[in-house]
């Protein structure tokens, strides 16, 4: 609002100093001078109204410097004809109006002030037409009259191109709005689709892809990776002793334990079924792997989470089966390791179970650690 007010200010002194230009050249000089003081009114109203629009001010003094800036303009304008007289007078009562006319629909402003600025032209022009020698009282009013529709007709113009100006605006914030609240929505969902509800942690499918996606290349160079089968020993008789929440806690816990325990963000562990989970190092040899299966066997043993009917220990276990491949080997895939690490997680419980076995690729057989 505030640069189109500023530029329709600039505008009208333009306007006015040409026109006083015009005048000169093209008038008698006495007519002109008669027009110099009246017009001297319009150029310190409309830079006055522009000086208020460069910096914010309250809106009720944004309201008055507008309509008792555009008021002075008007008045300026009509009497300049009013003082030149005969012809002069009802053009530029007529110009005056085209002015307010400008102003009504250029300015993005309040419905009342439009009003304002309307009745304003309109009130001056019927004040001086009233006074013109030169029609009579009904001719005024007609006149009056006449230019009173087209001018209330762009008031109604106007005030219905804000309401659906305003309305379309509301409309993109509405749209904007549910397309944000679509994409949090679908956010959370895709969350959701690669999130094991219960442990928080990554799902299968989750695994799933970040597997695929360092077997088909994507992502930095390795040394390697190592894939860690992890399963809670003899769970089944922990929820036939405990209950299912029960259970369910054990799990959660278990899968704080394997999360704590891992190195950095390029691991990840995944809850693959009912107790197992599987974990992902990447860029890891076997010393690595070997650490860190450790690390989450002897954790899980030192949370003493109990599990009575065990018969491996009064506590909760885990039994671990690793397996690891350099990456320059094209024979390993991501299903082949999987399958490795899950045979010898087998071989760790016919050992006995809460332990780490490797297995050894040379031998073809898994080895405990």
């Amino acid at each position: 609002m505030s640069k189109l007010v500023r530029a329709w200010m600039i505008w009208v002194v333009v306007l006015d100093l040409l026109t006083l230009a015009v005048n000169a050249v093209l008038l008698p000089a006495e007519p002109v001078r008669l027009m110099l003081a009246p017009a001297s009114i319009l150029i310190p109203a409309a830079l006055a109204a522009e000086f208020i629009f460069r910096r914010p001010h309250p809106i009720w003094m944004q309201g008055v410097a507008i309509l008792l800036g555009v008021f002075l303009i008007l008045l300026s304008v009509a009497l300049v004809g009013v003082s030149a007289g005969g012809e002069f007078y009802e053009r530029h009562l007529t110009i005056m109006l085209f002015v307010a006319v400008t102003a009504i629909i250029i300015f993005p402003i309040p419905f009342s002030w439009t009003v304002g600025i309307a009745a304003s032209a309109l009130g001056l022009y019927l004040a001086f037409q009233l006074n013109n020698p030169a029609i009579a009282r009904g001719s005024a009013l007609a006149g009056a009259l006449f230019f009173a529709t087209g001018v209330i007709a762009t008031v109604a113009a106007r005030h219905t191109a804000n309401i659906l100006a305003h309305k379309t605006f509301l409309l993109v914030l509405r749209d904007r709005k549910r397309l944000d609240e679509l994409t949090d929505a679908n956010t959370r969902l895709e969350l959701l689709a690669r999130t094991d509800p219960l442990t928080g942690i990554a799902n299968r499918r989750c695994m799933i892809e970040t597997l695929d996606r360092v077997w088909t290349g994507e992502g930095e160079q390795t040394r390697g990776n190592a894939v860690l089968m992890c399963d809670v020993d003899h769970f089944k008789q922990l929820n036939d002793s405990l209950g299912h929440a029960e259970g369910d806690r054990c799990l959660v816990k278990v899968a704080g334990i394997i999360q704590s325990s891992l190195r950095d963000d390029r691991d990840q562990v995944a809850r693959y079924g009912g107790e197992e989970f599987l974990v992902l190092l990447r860029d890891a040899d076997e010393q690595e792997a070997c650490v860190v299966a450790e690390q989450i066997r002897s954790r899980v043993e030192a949370a003493s989470l109990p599990n009575p009917k065990s018969t491996t220990n009064e506590y909760v276990t885990v039994s671990i089966g690793v397996s690891v491949t350099s990456q320059d080997d094209p024979s390993i895939t991501a299903d082949v390791l999987q399958r490795q690490a899950d045979e010898a997680l087998y071989r760790a419980k016919q050992g006995g179970r809460n332990r780490v076995t490797f297995f050894q690729r040379s031998s073809g057989a898994p080895s405990s650690g």
